[in-house]
């Protein structure tokens, strides 16, 4: 079985009403990184110097050795960056969620007092300020289990949310696995909250943002002035304030590091930010943790029909007639790859379809021939599928007069007749009078013509039929 594990359709062309609290437009959130005291460092057990996310762009571990420079960069993230963030955060009385490394906040007690103090969420981000790419499912757990801890200890209370950032393809799941987070944030893949069932239960996913993330600064081709990242952000939210406004409101995020937009130089453009927004009506701007909440309350986990987990026979017993009387598509699309991009009508239509469009001419054919001729005799004898059966129902073709009766068995004996297989045409799209003229026009096609166009009707009925099962 080929499964592929990636989601590339999330919510959709039609994003869910987030009903945001008072009909917000749009929801704001503020992240606070707190990293300074636990990135890299020999002093923490580490094996080389810090390199990530400083003023020294481009710079290198130092294997085996401090580097004065770069910490003394994260220490002004400490001494100074944090508190020029309090006083504005607290003055704009906007509350923000601090994603706390548990080493960094052991080694910072005022800092973590005035978060309290204001009424900051404090998620958890990780034991450390390192990156776990390289590391063992059981040593990143380990860690994950000793920051809750560590957390628990420095700040009083467990940790709700949950942030690696520098994460392996296991963090997800082993954070779910313990069971303490009301959202995990280690994804970038959509502007909405969302749940995804992982390690055995619900859990919820409140995505993270790298682009409008004061880490640009810090970045080759990222922002270089306050004016860049003022602007970005501004523009971001004029778009998701826009869909708001258009029934479709989002969330934006916004990270900040105390040692980058904690300078001078670029605290100006956050606070001009903050201004821009609080002239306009309709702007939420909460913690994640109030975000969860709120989710929770308004969209509990749904547990839709999951394609790409279903057994063979499951799969077969439920789409084995949409391609009618042609169970063998459903068996060979259920060995395509598929994933959670096909748990939907155009997913799973585009796997059948699919397999129908590479099978052999003989094979196609097989399949238009399956097909009942329309208001023939065995729509007479009451021997269709319970889909053909409904299908010509709703065109009225189960209550014909007699002359159209015999017109439809006319037609229907000339278009075999002369193609080799029955005039089919999704009756749904049509009414009566409609599918008489298209009967009569397409039987002066010549058959290669009529195959191709047959073809095509059969997937358009196998499409309808999705769409009332699924």
């Amino acid at each position: 079985m080929n499964r592929y594990p990636r989601d590339f359709h999330g919510y959709g062309c039609t994003t869910p009403d987030p009903k945001w609290p008072g009909g917000a437009r749009i929801a704001v959130q503020f992240v606070i990184n707190y990293e300074e005291g636990g990135e890299n460092n020999v002093l923490h057990g580490d094996a080389a110097s810090e390199a990530f996310l400083s003023e020294i762009v481009g710079a290198a571990p130092w294997p085996g050795q401090r580097h004065w420079n770069m910490e003394s960069i994260y220490d002004y993230g400490a001494r100074a960056g944090f508190w020029r963030l309090h006083r504005l955060f607290t003055g704009a009385e906007i509350p923000v969620t601090v994603y706390g490394v548990a080493s960094a906040l052991a080694r910072s007690p005022a800092q973590v007092e005035a978060m309290r103090e204001a009424d900051w969420e404090i998620a958890s981000h990780g034991l450390k300020w390192i990156d776990y790419k390289d590391h063992s499912a059981e040593a990143e757990s380990a860690d994950i289990t000793e920051a809750i801890r560590l957390h628990r200890e420095v700040v009083g209370t467990s940790p709700r949310g949950w942030y690696t950032g520098r994460s392996s393809i296991n963090t997800v799941a082993l954070a779910a696995e313990t069971g303490v987070f009301d959202y995990i944030s280690d994804t970038y893949d959509d502007d909405l909250p969302y749940w995804m069932q992982v390690a055995g239960r619900d859990q919820l996913i409140i995505p993270y943002t790298l682009d409008c993330n004061d880490m640009r600064f810090a970045t080759p081709q990222g922002f270089n002035s306050g004016d860049q990242f003022y602007a970005y952000l501004r523009d971001t939210f004029d778009a998701l304030y826009a869909e708001g406004c258009d029934g479709a409101a989002k969330m934006m995020s916004i990270g900040l590091h105390c040692r980058l937009v904690g300078r001078p130089g670029r605290i100006q453009a956050l606070k001009r930010f903050i201004d821009y927004i609080k002239g306009f009506e309709g702007v939420w701007t909460p913690r994640r943790i109030d975000i969860a909440d709120h989710w929770r309350a308004t969209h509990p986990p749904q547990h839709p029909l999951r394609i790409d987990l279903m057994d063979r026979a499951s799969f077969v017993e439920k789409f084995g007639g949409v391609f009618e009387h042609s169970a063998w598509i459903a068996e060979r699309a259920f060995d395509l790859e598929l994933g959670p991009a096909h748990n939907c009508v155009a997913g799973i239509h585009n796997a059948l379809a699919r397999v129908f469009r590479s099978s052999s001419h003989a094979e196609r054919k097989a399949v238009l021939t399956a097909h009942p001729d329309l208001a023939g005799k065995l729509a007479a004898a009451k021997r269709l599928t319970a889909e053909s059966t409904g299908e010509q129902a709703s065109a009225g073709l189960d209550a014909l007069t007699d002359a159209e009766r015999s017109q439809f068995q006319d037609l229907n004996a000339a278009y075999v007749a002369k193609h080799g297989f029955p005039f089919i045409i999704a009756v749904k799209d049509h009414d009566k009078a409609s599918i008489l003229r298209h009967f009569e026009d397409r039987l002066a096609n010549d058959t290669a013509t009529e195959f191709t166009t047959a073809c095509a009707q059969v997937e358009r009925i196998a499409r309808l039929r999705l769409e009332s099962m699924l």
